[in-house]
């Protein structure tokens, strides 16, 4: 464990019990919501370089046209 972790547990026991209950399951909540975020956006950096070389492809072949903003 580390350093500041192990000292933020050993002040953390000084509280109350309700309010060690309420720092647990926070941290296991962020713990988890962390988990989520990295299972759901793991993969995109390799799905956006895909995208990109694609439309690179699609440039060099001549299939792409310029950006008229006053056609936005």
């Amino acid at each position: 464990m580390g350093g500041l972790l192990e000292k933020a547990i050993c002040e953390a026991s000084k509280l109350p019990p309700s309010e060690q209950e309420a720092i647990g399951a926070w941290l296991l909540a962020e713990l988890e919501s962390e988990r989520r975020w990295a299972e759901l956006f793991g993969n995109l950096g390799s799905a956006l370089e895909r995208m990109a070389d694609a439309a690179l492809e699609q440039h060099a072949q001549g299939l792409t046209t310029p950006l008229d903003p006053d056609r936005l």
